[in-house]
């Protein structure tokens, strides 16, 4: 994805940042090493002198870096490699870094620290529909995205109809500009955009929650596919009982760093049984 939030897609290649890995070993699709992330947090404006220093106290009992300013953790030293054609989900409570690190692994962020190489071409399901130009209508949106994603005019041209068809919108609908459509219909379009690309790499953050039940079982449907296909896919979700479909591997974050690394029923075992002890 990009930092506007359409779905990215990128042949990688050599890079000279170190922060984002070299490419020299084949052997896995991801390698994730002693991954950081770190956010700078502003305070609140303040209003009296005496809440000004109450606030520059509590900053200092926090570890805060300059004033004003704190530092929040998302990713603490996170390592990981996936081998090609694995399936990965990863599971963790809200804020626990899930989406932080297919953030960083999509290239809106870049790492604090560590390396995040990702091997062939990737395509990124987050916040689907994002980055769809407002007063563009659905079609240029699709034709616009597509090229983005590195597809010619006449590849573009050629899965124009299937996008439009597995996105369940008329060809009127297709015809207005995308800030008359509802969420909804934009989230079923980015998806549907996204899914039609040829991709090496998947990263998929709750792509199962989109539209209503029926376009939900096709996204899910359309996921099996795509680990069929051999597909590398690392999968945010929440929905845990669909993971037996699309994962045998399951990695368990909590506040920025991995519990657990395994075979999936026995992660996702530790991590439920991990909310009866709270």
């Amino acid at each position: 994805m990009d930092i506007y939030g359409a779905a990215m897609s990128t042949e990688i290649t050599p890079h000279p940042n170190p922060l984002l890995g070299n490419e020299t070993d084949t052997e896995y699709a991801i390698e994730i090493e002693n991954l950081t992330k770190d956010f700078r947090v502003m305070h609140r404006a303040h209003v009296t002198l005496k809440s000004a220093a109450a606030d520059r106290v509590r900053s200092m009992a926090k570890g805060a870096t300059q004033h004003g300013v704190d530092t929040r953790r998302a990713l603490d030293n996170v390592s990981f490699k996936v081998k090609p054609g694995e399936s990965v989900a990863i599971l963790g409570r809200n804020g626990s870094g899930k989406s932080t690190l297919l953030s960083i692994l999509s290239r809106v962020y870049l790492p604090t620290s560590g390396t995040a190489t990702i091997r062939g071409r990737l395509i990124s399901l987050l916040e689907l529909g994002a980055g769809f130009n407002p007063d563009m209508t659905g079609e240029e949106n699709v034709y616009f995205n597509a090229a983005i994603l590195g597809l010619t005019p006449d590849q573009a041209e050629e899965a124009y109809d299937r996008i439009v068809e597995f996105a369940e919108l008329a060809s009127s609908t297709m015809d207005l500009p995308v800030r008359m459509y509802s969420s909804g219909m934009q989230m079923r379009l980015g998806f549907s955009v996204a899914a039609h690309m040829e991709a090496d790499v998947l990263l998929i953050d709750e792509g199962i929650s989109v539209g209503d039940a029926g376009f939900q079982k096709k996204c899910f449907k359309k996921m099996i596919e795509f680990r069929e296909q051999g597909k590398t896919m690392v999968n945010v979700t929440h929905s845990l009982d669909v993971l037996d479909h699309l994962s045998g591997r399951a990695i368990w974050l909590d506040q920025g760093k991995i519990v657990s690394d395994g075979e999936l029923k026995e992660v996702r075992r530790l991590y439920q049984q991990s909310f009866r002890k709270t």
